[in-house]
């Protein structure tokens, strides 16, 4: 284990200086862990097994980690920090909040997609951890989540969503995201992740939407030709 308590990646110890060196090692490194912690499990795995996956050497690892432990823990903020940088790439330029709000979900459950291994991971995982590093953990979770919990509540302020405890509703939101990797031995079988992702869409639209957020809705998603409005919807 690391001795100090990190608040960051960064305050992973490496003997290597050079960042970009640094980066793309360890980037290769976590990429074997998670493949190999999600499939055996992490206290099965060992530090030869991830060189091996990696192809490198068990002494490379030492290089840039000081255990097993801190792989574990960069392999889990790896995924969190995914969703930090793809959800505001797919919400840049959109200045309708319930615009904002459609595509910060489905960039979310489109890196849970991409990186279904480590968000199984963080699940069996994360306990794994000694008590400060789970700390920060779900303190990277909250920020996370706080992307959808924004978009959330720039649609209530708006009058396009019912008021409704957004903390609350923003974790059935990312529990929903999830389950995609979590349940995917089944769902893969029922849908496609565009199928999965619109049912889910529809799911919590009826459930928040407004009549003046389905007005604005239907703005931005017209029905398809010849379909009529469902006579239950506002």
């Amino acid at each position: 284990m690391s001795d100090m308590t990190p608040t960051s990646g960064a305050d992973v110890k490496s003997h290597v200086t050079d960042g970009a060196l640094i980066q793309r090692r360890r980037g290769q490194i976590v990429a074997a862990a998670v493949e190999l912690f999600s499939r055996q499990g992490y206290n099965d795995t060992t530090i030869i097994d991830i060189a091996r996956k990696a192809d490198v050497s068990s002494g490379l690892i030492y290089q840039y980690f000081s255990d097993k432990e801190d792989i574990l823990l960069l392999s889990l903020l790896d995924v969190l920090d995914s969703y930090k940088r793809e959800i505001p790439l797919a919400i840049e330029g959109l200045n309708d909040p319930l615009a904002r709000f459609l595509a910060a979900l489905e960039a979310y459950c489109r890196v849970v997609d991409q990186r279904r291994e480590a968000t199984l991971l963080a699940y069996r995982s994360t306990k794994s951890l000694p008590g400060d590093r789970r700390q920060l953990i779900k303190a990277h979770e909250l920020a996370t989540n706080q992307l959808i919990a924004a978009c959330l509540q720039d649609c209530i302020d708006q009058g396009l969503c019912r008021p409704v405890k957004v903390e609350l509703v923003t974790y059935q939101l990312v529990t929903f995201a999830h389950s995609w990797a979590l349940k995917y031995w089944r769902l893969n079988e029922l849908c496609n992740l565009d199928e999965y992702v619109a049912e889910g869409v529809d799911f919590y639209t009826h459930a928040l939407l407004t009549p003046k957020g389905w007005r604005r809705y239907r703005k931005l998603r017209p029905l398809p030709a010849g379909q009529a409005e469902p006579n239950s919807l506002p």
